[in-house]
Order: C-alpha cells, then structure tokens, then sequence
C-alpha cells in the first residue's frame, strides 16, 4: 500500500493559511514547480480534512476553483467530517474517523500516495503515527499571522530525515521522511 503524505506550501514563519483560513495569499506563489508537477502524478488518492474541503481556494473566482491542485490531479477523494452533506459530491466519500478514512485512501490509492491535505488532519495522522512523509513548498513571504503548518502546543518532538531539497522559481521544495 501507499505511503502518507502531507504536502502544502506555507509562508517562510510557518503558515498555510491566512488568518481565518485565507487561502488568496498563496495565488502569487503558485506557478511552475517540477516537484510539485512530478508529485501529483505520484498521488493516487487524497485524504482531506473538512476545513480544507470547505474552504477557501487560491484558486477562486476562476475556471480552476474547486479542483485539487487547480485541476491537475483527479481521482478519489476521502474527506474526514462529521458532519456529511445532504447532496452527494462526485468523487468525494465523506467519512467519519481518521482510522476508516485511511484506510479507505490507502485502498483507493494501490502503491501511489495518499495526499493528506489539511493542518489539523495532518497533526491527526501525526499523532496516530500513520504519517510518513512532508513536502513542503516554503514561499517566499511572512504572513505573520494564521493556520500553522504543524500546530500542537504541548505536543511531543516528532524526528525529521531530509530526503530532498529543490529550488523552484517561486518556493524552496523541502521532502522529509517522518521518523518513527
């Protein structure tokens, strides 16, 4: 089975979203990134918290809004709430605990990456020790307040190992392995 992977780009103090879950920071700072291109094809499933899935799009307002990474990737998605819409969406299964929802990616997504996208969702498969590895894009712009990339006050030290560091024209690409 595939591997866990939270992937996000955050701003050089550590955010990902704006203060109340901005996402129009980032539309500056997205463009040509091999890693990220190279990476998507290597996604075979994503794992969504429901803020992220109910949230703001870097993307809004254009023909790329509501489409993960603007329309370059599809396939399944696998959405932790517990609170389920009325009205299905089209490749979207809500479920309601990080343990089925896992395992649901991980079935979808044969050998590829299961993508976990979302702050508190990530800190969940920390905590759980599902999580495997980080990809981080850090742009080049302090935001200076909002959604931390990690953010568990109290939490325990979690080990890091390097496996890759790239430059892209916009960000600096970061891959870490979570050691357990």
């Amino acid at each position: 089975m595939g591997k866990l992977l939270y992937s996000g780009t955050m701003s050089l103090d550590g955010f990902i979203a704006g203060p109340g879950g901005d996402m129009g920071w980032l539309t500056a700072h997205l463009g040509p990134n091999p890693a990220v291109d190279e990476l998507i094809g290597d996604i075979g499933a994503l794992l969504v918290g429901n803020r992220t899935f109910r949230g703001d799009d870097p993307h809004k307002g254009t023909a790329k809004e509501g489409k993960p990474f603007g329309g370059g990737w599809s396939g399944p998605q696998f959405v932790l709430t517990h609170h389920a819409p009325d009205t299905p969406v089209p490749g979207v299964t809500f479920v309601g605990d990080l343990g089925s929802g896992v395992a649901a990616a991980k079935a979808a997504a044969g050998d590829k990456y299961v993508n976990v996208l979302g702050a508190d969702i990530a800190r969940q498969c920390v905590d759980a020790g599902l999580l495997d590895e980080i990809f981080v894009c850090v742009a080049p712009v302090l935001l200076g307040d909002g959604v931390r990339l990690f953010d568990h006050p109290g939490g325990s030290e979690v080990r890091l190992e390097r496996l890759g560091l790239t430059q892209a024209p916009g960000a600096t690409n970061i891959w870490l392995r979570v050691i357990r």
